[in-house]
């Protein structure tokens, strides 16, 4: 009976504890996402603001995403022009005339991200037709 007892035990603390990690999974990120709103809301009290101070605003706060990316390692995917498609990377849009290789990258649409070596989202490309 008690042997049952301390397995039933064991199980329902496992239960709790995986329970626990997928209700706080985030939290690391959240911690680091909570600066970031604040520099926002900051932002947006400025009394008298001038292109110059805002401009300066939206850098810092950039910055402070960028950082909160890197320590949740959520990485940009932004290939650059003439570089081969990748379609675990990349989803081509559209193929286009271009004076370069075939399947090559032309324009990046819109950037990707991985998060922890998982791709979340591809990036947007044109990619060059072949001649």
């Amino acid at each position: 009976m008690r042997a049952k007892a301390d397995g039933e035990n064991i199980r329902r603390r496992a239960q709790e504890d995986i329970s626990k990690a997928h209700k706080f999974a985030i939290e690391s990120f959240a911690e680091s996402l909570v600066p970031v709103k604040d520099s926002l809301e900051m932002g947006l009290k400025v009394e008298a603001p001038t292109v110059e101070s805002i401009k300066e605003g939206v850098e810092m706060t950039l910055k402070q995403l960028n950082a909160a990316f890197e320590k949740n390692r959520l990485m940009e995917i932004n290939p650059q022009q003439g570089d081969k498609l990748d379609p675990m990377k990349h989803q081509a849009i559209s193929m286009v005339p271009a004076d370069q290789e075939a399947n090559t990258i032309v324009t990046v649409l819109q950037k990707g991200y991985t998060i922890a070596d998982r791709l979340l989202r591809p990036a947007l490309v044109t990619v060059a037709q072949a001649k």
